[in-house]
């Protein structure tokens, strides 16, 4: 075992960045608290037997998290980049916050936090999607600081602080850190904390004196006061003016000073909904008028009625509404067709949950007409919650065409679908294999059976038995052969299906067991011989070679018994107790035989061995149930035909599957697809219209259940006993009939969705108009078991293929890359990130779902982990921009709920831009056509940049470059650029007539940006920018349309001011102005305004200079703009005591700094940093020289080591040369 040296001292970060690292190993070292005995280090650590002894924290960590684990060079090389940065530019930074006496200077303190914080925008983690060295090192760096930091710097690096709080609370860090408090107030205090040890930095003891607090030179020093928790900082301001339901929203009093979600979207979706905005007859006589720009129609991906949706349907409905929102602003007549799926399995399992829980009642107890009516009154009390959430996700959807799959209408559609498709053969009864699930007592679809991967022995709970099964194990028995003493060895991973054993099957070319043609071998509890059969299907490298067949028990048997006309003995009944099989083992639970078995062969001397063994074990979605393979009489489906005309529908391009990576699984699946079994054992759903016929007539024989001449369906019984005495003939009063029990799978209703919510089979204004679809928008995880589906049916039975294009998103999983899953906690409400919700409230939600006690307290942990602070309020058009933002056209989506936060800040800035703006406008403001000036030029070309990016987004399904564009346009170009520029124009009311006219002009400008961006932005957030179109003035006041949601979006053709140069230019001023604002937070000139000298290369760059000095001097915060040409310029043109930084080869800035700052109080602090550096340097030179360095040190710290060096001389170099600098000023 290996032996891990650390501080006892509660703060040593490096300590603990080792301990953490370890509870990542696959094997715990040793801790012992002290310094290593011979190196005296911590940490230190001591490896294996071998005795070899690694030192730097860098080494311990990266061998202790990475022992054993596959290795990607990228992710290394950004982990080891990380771990120098924690060392060399956090650390020192981190120690001089806590400890004055190290002063670290402020300007530090912004950098590199400020970097790190920029660093995290956009991401979860430092390096991939999961924790890594590189947070657990970084993250410990920063503890001291967050633990003793000010509340108001934390506010300055949210980023970071969001981060910071994701890594502490995992489990593994919370086990060394415990709990950590954050700082909330700055007190003097004599002591912070009192140890036997002291930490370090740079490797240099903190004395207790600094450490505990005391003065130090004569200055106070601080602890941290534990107060109140932080309150939130976001300002909630709510809607109070009387509206009623569909009235429109006042607009005239003042916008808040701030953006509020709660305020911002009240009272819109009402009166959205009131004016039919959301019609497709909206601006139409009917839908069956002709529209030259088109028809667009979409219905839902229906969701279940089971309860609430999570992030995932958020994700679909933000997708789909976005595009609906875009179609209808382009003139389309536009239909987004709600609905809801009865959703068979997941709701009864939920009722009868619910009746068990409160009642103590089975179904069985209830009878089947009033379950379902039990069923029924829980939709209608219940299934309302999700036409809710989809309204406050602001989705427009023609609700009075709403559609449940147990309505009538639809009821009607299913049973004529099932009755024409078994009418023509295409749908069979046959007996075959099923998915069975012991505790639902149903057949359940591949898509609700989960693969749970074994690697070993391991011992899973299941369904009715109070001690866990064992699984991932191969035993090994024999059977002997018939009349002799030989034996042939066979092995299993479920030893009891032995029971329904009828061969045994080898391969024909195996020479090991020829001898054995035409023989067969004894069952030694069953009295019946079986076969030896040889079946190519056998791998004769794999074990003894030899395999036992259970043709009624396994999928691959199965195929093998239907070749070699194997007896099909069913052991298993629908509960899972054993049926034909002899005592001991009759009546006894599946599992319980196992053991019963496995001793049995023991006590007859056949067994041979027990090994671990690699297995994938199939279990219940919906039960967790183990699901057995078993043999039931069903209904199925004929794809074969339907599957071939669906994958001709994708090969000549009349269906088109974006993106195209999925079209290899659509034609695999087209390709290789098996019959469809329809039937599922419950009593909630659409009930089969088929009926078993008895013939009250001795001529007539009784018939199979398998057989389907006595099957008949029918629409009503009297029509079934019709066609039932036709087709034996006799009379109608002979005829008996049983209706089937079974209801229909939950697919074969989703799949004639989209032609079942508009009347077929009955002809309808909608069924001619909106049938085809346009397009179908749904997860990639559904392709096969909707998209298909509804492909295939919509050939078969409407001859016409439902919809053009299907376009699929990616699968949302927490930002730990996990599946959504309420036993881990991660599921998540929209409505909980729109109006936030604390960690108590999230843990109160799962003590109402129906998880048990066991899931419910590791639900809670995930979301104590991942939620500490419970959820921010975002707001919908946040939720919608930040899910916009995510979807690539891959795989996965890893969301991190604490990132949507960011978005709202966006809708704040945008809040706050308007306001500006239209203050700016003043009230007498009048927008006129065709005015614009080329010296907005800019901000126009951007715009228009804006609007072909948007334009070529949507039509492409490139929902993260529309996002990218329209959020880079309003806050980096609009509001960071434009808006500071003009600020100086547009304070120009009154004066000289030609500046008059420039702010004229660029009020012009102005209006034109913020109408057409808030357009742009309209799908996706629909309430901020409807709260903020209605409060501009119309440019046609009389003929403008009354939403933002039907007016037109903007086109390219409409826009065509984009200017290649001008871009060209401003991106030559921006960079001036980056660098200029660099200089000035090197030498941290917060408020103070300085000269600046453009030293430029020729007259050109002057001259350019010159056009945009006004930009450059108000967006740099400079006192003056001087452009100079040539290498010095004219003798004095550019005066001594000044920073210089080149900002490109054409210019290079000159900041006048003499007389702004105190010159010897920054060399002073800047000698003490070089003195410090030299110290470091000194010091890793002599350890690098060391003469056994380059055989007893690793490689990768080696390589960290001679990083560390040359960062050191980087950094010495400018720190030598503003000193210098410094000195011409004095």
């Amino acid at each position: 075992m290996d032996t891990l040296y650390v501080s006892p001292h509660p703060d040593d970060f490096r300590s603990l960045q080792a301990l953490i690292a370890a509870e990542y190993s696959p094997s715990r070292p040793h801790i012992v608290h002290g310094d290593h005995p011979e190196t005296k280090s911590r940490p230190a650590l001591v490896v294996g037997s071998s005795g070899s002894v690694l030192t730097e924290v860098s080494a311990v960590s990266w061998y202790l998290s990475h022992r054993g684990k596959d290795s990607d060079a990228k992710a290394d090389s950004q982990v080891w980049q990380w771990l120098s940065f924690a060392e060399n530019e956090l650390t020192p930074v981190a120690c001089g916050i806590v400890f004055p006496l190290l002063g670290a200077m402020a300007v530090d303190k912004q950098r590199v936090l400020g970097a790190l914080d920029q660093t995290l925008k956009p991401r979860t983690y430092l390096v991939g999607e999961k924790i890594s060295l590189a947070d657990i090192a970084v993250a410990m760096a920063v503890l001291l600081p967050f633990k003793y930091l000010k509340l108001s710097d934390r506010k300055s690096f949210v980023n970071v602080t969001r981060w910071f709080l994701t890594c502490i609370n995992q489990p593994q860090f919370a086990k060394v850190l415990g709990k950590v408090t954050l700082c909330e107030k700055m007190v003097p205090i004599s002591t912070i904390a009192n140890s036997t040890s002291s930490p370090t930095v740079n490797g240099t003891a903190i004395n207790d004196t600094a450490m505990n607090g005391k003065a130090v030179d004569g200055k106070a020093s601080y602890d941290c006061k534990k107060t109140k928790p932080e309150k939130k900082d976001l300002g909630v301001i709510t809607y109070n003016i009387p509206t009623l339901p569909g009235e429109k929203k006042d607009v005239l009093s003042p916008l808040p000073d701030s953006y509020s979600p709660q305020y911002v979207e009240a009272a819109w979706y009402s009166w959205w909904e009131k004016q039919g905005f959301f019609k497709p007859e909206y601006g139409h006589h009917s839908v069956s008028e002709p529209n030259p720009r088109g028809i667009f129609m979409m219905c839902i991906p229906p969701p279940n009625v089971t309860g609430s949706l999570h992030l995932g349907h958020a994700l679909t409905n933000a997708i789909q509404d976005c595009l609906t929102r875009w179609h209808r602003m382009r003139g389309e007549t536009t239909l987004w067709n709600p609905g809801c799926d009865h959703a068979g399995i997941a709701t009864q399992v939920v009722v009868e949950k619910k009746l068990m829980r409160e009642r103590g009642l089975s179904r069985h107890d209830l009878g089947r007409a009033n379950f379902i009516q039990e069923v029924w009154k829980w939709k209608n009390e219940k299934g309302d919650r999700i036409y809710h959430q989809l309204k406050k996700l602001g989705s427009s959807l023609d609700w009075d065409r709403a559609c449940f799959t147990m309505d009538p209408k639809l009821s009607y559609a299913v049973q004529e679908a099932f009755i024409r498709l078994h009418e023509e053969g295409v749908i069979y009864r046959s007996k075959r294999l099923v998915n069975w699930s012991c505790t639902l007592n149903s057949a359940i679809s591949d898509i609700e059976v989960d693969k749970k991967e074994l690697i070993g022995r391991t011992l899973m709970p299941v369904p009715g038995y109070k001690e866990k099964v064992e699984f991932g194990v191969l035993v090994s028995f024999a059977y002997k052969i018939e009349g002799t003493d030989e034996e042939v060895i066979v092995a299993t991973t479920r030893i009891e299906t032995m029971l329904g054993d009828t061969a045994v099957a080898v391969h024909p070319l195996d020479p090991r067991y020829q001898h054995l043609k035409e023989k067969k071998v004894v069952h030694p509890f069953c009295d019946r011989t079986m076969p030896i059969v040889f079946d190519e299907f056998v791998d004769m490298n794999f074990g003894t070679g030899a395999v036992k067949i259970t043709p009624a028990h396994d999928h691959n048997d199965y195929e093998v018994g239907v070749r070699h006309n194997l007896a099909f003995i069913n052991i298993l009944d629908e509960n899972g107790y054993l049926i034909n099989v002899p005592p001991p083992f009759l009546g006894t639970k599946r599992f319980e035989a196992r053991n019963a078995v496995l001793q049995a062969l023991k006590d007859k001397g056949l067994f041979k061995e027990v090994k671990d063994n690699p297995m994938v074990v199939p279990v219940c979605s919906r039960s967790k149930d183990i699901v057995e393979p078993l043999l039931k009489p069903q209904w199925y489906v004929d794809c074969t035909d339907m599957a071939r005309q669906a994958a001709d529908a994708v090969r000549e391009g009349r269906l088109k599957i974006i993106p195209d990576h999925h079209l290899k699984t659509w034609f695999n699946w087209m390709d290789n697809i098996r019959d469809w079994c329809i039937s599922r054992q419950l009593w909630w759903g659409h009930r089969i219209p088929a009926y078993f016929i008895t013939v009250n007539d001795p001529s007539v024989k009784p018939g199979e259940d398998t057989d389907d001449k006595y099957w008949v369906s029918g629409r009503t019984e009297e029509e079934a006993r019709d066609k039932a005495a036709k087709r034996f003939g006799v009379s109608a009063e002979k005829i008996s009939l049983r209706q089937d029990e079974d209801v229909l799978d939950t697919w074969f209703s989703s799949g004639i969705f989209p032609f079942s919510i508009f009347g077929w089979p009955n002809e309808s204004e909608d069924l001619r108009v909106f049938y085809p679809g346009t397009l179908l928008e749904t997860g990639y995880d559904i392709l096969f078991f909707w998209v298909a589906r509804m492909v295939m049916m919509g050939i078969k039975l409407t001859g016409q293929l439902p919809f053009k294009e299907v376009y699929l998103h990616a699968v949302v999983r927490d930002a730990h890359g996990r599946k959504m899953s309420k036993s881990l906690g991660n599921v998540i409400d929209p409505l909980d990130v729109i109006t936030g919700i604390s960690l108590e409230g999230l843990h109160a939600q799962l003590k109402d779902s129906n998880l048990d006690p066991v899931e419910t307290e590791r639900a809670e942990q995930g979301q104590k982990s991942d939620y500490p602070n419970g959820i921010p309020e975002c707001g919908t058009d946040a939720l919608r921009f930040a899910l916009c933002a995510y979807t690539s056209q891959g795989r996965d989506i890893n969301l991190d709920v604490n990132r949507i936060l960011g978005y709202r800040h966006f809708c704040n800035k945008l809040w706050n831009a308007v306001k500006f703006a239209m203050k700016a406008l003043g009230d007498k403001f009048v927008p006129l056509s065709g005015e614009e000036s080329v010296a907005d030029r800019w901000i126009l070309s951007r715009l228009c940049a804006a609007v072909s990016s948007c334009g070529t987004g949507f039509e492409a399904y490139d929902f993260p470059s529309i996002t990218t564009a329209i959020y880079n346009f309003w806050l980096y170009e609009l509001c960071d650029v434009y808006l500071e520029s003009v600020k100086p124009v547009l304070s120009q009311l009154d004066g000289e007539s030609a500046m008059h006219q420039e702010a004229s002009i660029c009020r012009q400008t102005l209006y034109t940006c913020l109408e057409v961006g808030l357009r742009l932005l309209s799908p996706i957030m629909p309430f901020v920018t409807e709260e903020l179109f209605q409060r501009l003035p119309r440019r046609q006041p009389y003929n403008s349309p009354p939403s933002i949601s039907v007016t037109p979006y903007p086109e390219t053709s409409e826009f065509c001011w984009h200017s290649v140069e001008v871009d060209r230019q401003m991106e030559f001023v921006m960079t001036v102005v980056r660098t200029i604002r660099s200089l000035r937070a090197d030498y941290n000139l917060t408020k103070t305004r300085a000269d600046c000298y453009l030293q430029c290369i020729d007259s050109d760059t002057a001259a350019l200079v010159e056009k945009y000095s006004l930009q450059l001097q108000t967006l740099s915060y400079s006192k003056s703009i001087h452009a100079v040409t040539g290498e010095g310029g004219e003798k004095g043109a550019i005066p001594e005591g000044c920073a210089v930084a080149i900002a490109s080869d054409r210019c290079t800035v000159h900041l006048l700094l003499k007389g702004l700052i105190d010159t010897e109080k920054e060399v002073a602090k800047l000698t003490s940093k070089q003195a410090e550096l030299e110290k470091q340097m000194e010091r890793l030179t002599e350890k690098m020289q060391k003469t056994d360095y380059k055989e007893k040190v690793p490689a990768k710290v080696q390589e960290q080591d001679a990083d560390k060096l040359r960062q050191s001389q980087i950094e010495l170099h400018k720190v030598k040369e503003a000193i210098d600098n410094f000195k011409k000023m004095m």
